[in-house]
């Protein structure tokens, strides 16, 4: 994944309605009436949140009659969670040496002269 969608991926997922949204959806598909049916906001506010994800590619949507069906896209998740992954080991790591460094004895770190 490029580095500009993995952008638009945590921008759409720095939004608490659209990761309820998200929430919802990973349980399985759901019209938008259903999506917008516990929140406490206009059905065209709760579009405007599904169109941010679905530029995002987070979620698709089809429309069959006078029914949106929206459902997510697992694949562009997976990559923003192999991103944190990848930071997590990262940190991890570097977390790890900070440890040990602090755990030696004064005067024993490298670089140390007596």
């Amino acid at each position: 994944m490029l580095d500009h969608e993995l952008d638009l991926v945590f921008r759409a997922l720095g939004d608490r309605t659209r990761r309820a949204l998200v929430e919802r959806l990973v349980r399985g598909p759901a019209s938008v009436s259903e999506l917008a049916e516990p929140l406490t906001m206009s059905l065209a506010a709760v579009m405007q949140h599904l169109q941010v994800l679905e530029s995002a590619g987070i979620v698709r949507s089809e429309k069959v009659g006078r029914v949106r069906t929206c459902r997510i896209e697992p694949e562009v998740l997976r990559a923003g969670e192999h991103w944190l992954g990848r930071q997590r080991t990262a940190w991890e790591s570097r977390l790890d040496r900070l440890g040990d460094f602090l755990a030696e004895p004064p005067g024993t770190s490298e670089g140390t002269t007596s």
